[in-house]
């Protein structure tokens, strides 16, 4: 494989028509609540207009004359259920709240909404947010965001077929994201870095996990994965989702974020992955995460003999290994996992470190490095790369690895979209994936080939030489220079006249400029 990195980008955020000015109305009624409040307010309001769309449909087509000859009941819950839509109770659906958002009681009117949808619907339990009557909240305000909400569709058949209300989610959680900054990065991951992790990946068929799940994107995008490479006849069966998140609100976000897409999410938990492993006899085909970065405050001192540090106990001052080595011990054998670790992760040699970082590259776990370039995350500047590690590199699926690691380097890549905020763009991704299918030996990739300041597949022996530092930019050298047919003296001779060409140029202003000051009374 040869191609180079190209400059054409193609934005990957979404094309709805409304969304951006739904966020922007929807933002404008915030006033001075804290981002990460709001949130809660927004997409909790969201979530119920869809659920509400999707009832009002079938409650339509059960009320029907057909329908009712044959002696359909619309108020008949198992109607709903048999059909995988919520059932929502009088006082929760969406026209009565409509009726009553311009009464001082709205607030009390949405929790009482929530809460009797959670009680009809056991897999919401404890899921959605009841805190709308707070005094805090102003009820002017929120009643004007439920006639705001009101004039979109977003839970009928029309709208499910295109993902509408997942696709407004989403970019409504990567603003959010943007706005609460450094607390953003602890439920949203940009969805150009799930992108790549799920395409290196490609969990067609398995079990997947994500032992720090945030809103769950991971399994959003793996979902989306299996839709676009099977031509559409992808089943949301052919993968069975595991995660965890220890954080009460964020884990409420992904229930719901997975909820809104009718993915099943019994097996997403809540609690502290560490100290409380709910999942702790699985095996995963693909694990698929992104740890919070450089965490000291991950309780290893009461870890210190933990059954999962087989490559080397971690440091109790940083966590990365700790994550790593928990998402190798959850591997099937034949697993592979993809996941975002901050930079340091690839060279540092503090407090063990790098033995651990060396026994899994002898013990053949790493597979692939990608050094990303900077600016991708809402929450940090901290340049990341992507660690994909495989239990089975001999022939499982691809052609036999050992002995070999392939180095990414990215760094280059990514497409402003912001002042400060860069994205990685489908082209970036597609060229970063194929190259490692290629190099992985899987058809219809065609040849790997090592490109200079790009990809090397460097050998066991290289990396030793490196003292096991998995940085990229140590192995794949330096980029081609393009071939300059000027020579050396023709250039220092265009390059010398050019010269005194600007220096006679700024003598001509400097003269100038003391003539007019000299005419101003101001000369010497």
């Amino acid at each position: 494989m040869t191609t180079t990195p190209n400059a054409k980008k193609s934005r990957l955020q979404s094309d709805l028509p409304f969304e951006a000015q739904l966020w922007k109305a929807a933002d404008t009624l915030r006033n001075n609540m804290d981002a990460a409040e709001y949130k809660h307010v927004v997409l909790g309001l969201i979530f119920l207009k869809y659920i509400s769309d999707a009832f009002d449909e079938h409650h339509a087509f059960l009320s029907s004359p057909e329908q009712q000859a044959e002696g359909a009941d619309p108020e008949d819950e198992d109607e709903y259920k048999a059909q995988n839509i919520f059932w929502v109770p009088p006082s929760a659906r969406w026209q009565h709240l409509k009726n009553q958002a311009r009464q001082p009681t709205i607030g009390k009117t949405v929790d009482d909404a929530m809460d009797a949808i959670e009680r009809e619907n056991p897999s919401l339990k404890d899921v959605l947010p009841k805190n709308y009557a707070r005094e805090a909240l102003d009820k002017v305000r929120l009643g004007a965001l439920i006639d705001l909400i009101a004039n979109i569709q977003i839970g009928n058949k029309e709208a499910r077929s295109t993902d509408t209300l997942g696709r407004v989610y989403e970019y409504f959680l990567s603003q959010f994201a943007s706005s609460e900054g450094k607390r953003g990065g602890e439920f949203y991951t940009p969805r150009s870095v799930v992108k790549l992790l799920v395409e290196m990946i490609e969990p067609y068929n398995g079990r997947v996990y994500d032992p720090c799940c945030g809103s769950a994107g991971m399994f959003v995008q793996s979902h989306e994965f299996l839709r676009e490479h099977h031509a559409g006849n992808g089943s949301k069966n052919d993968i069975s989702i595991y995660g965890q998140e220890s954080n009460h609100t964020t884990w409420r976000l992904a229930k719901m974020n997975l909820a809104i897409r009718g993915i099943g999410a019994d097996n997403i938990v809540h609690g502290d992955t560490f100290h409380h492993d709910k999942h702790p006899d699985l095996k995963a085909d693909f694990i698929l995460a992104n740890p919070p970065f450089n965490i000291s405050a991950w309780g290893g001192e009461r870890l210190r003999e933990d059954k999962r540090w087989d490559y080397g106990v971690p440091p109790v001052g940083n966590a990365n290994f700790a994550w790593v080595q928990h998402m190798v011990s959850k591997l099937s054998p034949t697993g592979v996992a993809g996941f975002v670790l901050a930079n340091g992760s690839m060279s540092s040699n503090q407090s063990g470190e790098g033995e651990i970082r060396k026994n899994l590259v002898e013990q053949g776990l790493v597979d692939c490095i990608v050094a990303l370039p900077g600016q991708l995350f809402y929450s940090t500047q901290i340049p990341v790369c992507l660690w994909f590690l495989a239990r089975d590199r001999r022939n499982h699926k691809f052609r036999d690895r050992r002995g070999e690691v392939l180095f990414i380097d990215a760094r280059k890549m990514g497409s402003m979209i912001g002042r400060t905020l860069r994205e990685m763009t489908d082209a970036d991704i597609r060229m970063i994936s194929d190259t490692y299918h290629a190099w992985r030996g899987e058809e219809g990739f065609g040849t790997y080939d090592d490109v200079a300041g790009f990809c090397k597949s460097a050998s066991l022996d290289d990396v030793r030489a490196h003292g096991h530092v998995l940085t990229p930019g140590r192995y794949v050298g330096a980029e081609a220079a393009e071939a300059d047919e000027e020579s050396f003296d023709e250039k220092m001779t265009r390059l010398s006249a050019l010269l005194r060409e600007q220096q006679a140029e700024a003598a001509r202003l400097d003269k100038a400029i003391a003539t007019n000051l000299k005419e101003l009374g101001y000369g010497g």
